[in-house]
């Protein structure tokens, strides 16, 4: 059975009406990086930042999986199928992936702010602003914030090795370490990226297909062709 291995990013889970942080009108226009996305912007302002991903928490709760995680899902039945996301939500999970790997945290989970590995879940949307870990310190999002290392990547990159077939679908191939994903497929393994726009794949030396198109709408036409190539 074939592995494909699919690396999603913000614009799969833009046609279930999340915003983007990139895009001209995205999270990053209202709000600036350093006030609800370091770690020195959690110790300053502690009550903005955990403010902010109740936001975005609520904000997935009320969302749905769309066509292209669907899609994604359904890919399950012919292949071996796993999915390492640059997201925070779990839409993926809603519509029935059974292996993701996020890079950059998970919006249903907090963790220690003493443990970086002391991990709970969180029900609901909205964190208290005191809660507390197992081990007595504060909970914090569960994300990993600009200038934190990358726990998963290694894991990320052992996984894009296995690949038969690798699926790029709404990044920008710009936010680093995770846009380096595609330098471990292996050299002659086929490449697809779904993206109506230009995401950065200079450094994609391997057979290169990109399918010009939302994620809703392109992710179930690459189904489509990977069916009639399986």
């Amino acid at each position: 059975m074939k592995k494909i291995v699919v690396f999603t990013g913000a614009g799969i889970s833009a046609d279930s009406g999340l915003a983007t942080f990139r895009d001209a009108d995205g999270l990053w226009a209202d709000y600036r990086i350093e006030e609800v996305c370091t770690p020195e912007a959690l110790a300053r302002n502690r009550a903005l930042v955990i403010e902010f991903y109740n936001k975005r928490r609520r904000e997935m709760l009320a969302a749905a999986p769309n066509a292209a995680h669907l899609a994604v899902a359904a890919l399950e039945r012919d292949f071996d199928v796993e999915v390492v996301t640059q997201n925070v939500d779990n839409l993926h999970e809603r519509a029935g992936s059974s292996r993701v790997t996020h890079l950059h945290g998970e919006l249903t989970k907090l963790r220690s702010e003493r443990d970086a590995e002391l991990i709970v879940p969180i029900e609901g949307w909205e964190q208290p602003l005191d809660a507390e870990a197992p081990d007595g310190a504060r909970l914090r999002p569960h994300i990993v914030f600009f200038g934190e290392a990358v726990p998963m990547f290694d894991r990320a990159a052992k996984i894009a090795a296995t690949a038969d077939r690798f699926v790029v679908v709404g990044t920008s191939l710009a936010v680093y370490p995770a846009a380096s994903l595609v330098r471990y497929v292996r050299p002659e393994v086929p490449v697809y990226v779904v993206d109506p726009g230009s995401p950065d794949t200079r450094g994609i030396r391997n057979p290169l297909l990109h399918i010009r198109k939302r994620a809703a709408e392109g992710v179930p036409e690459l189904r489509e062709l990977l069916l009639r190539e399986k």
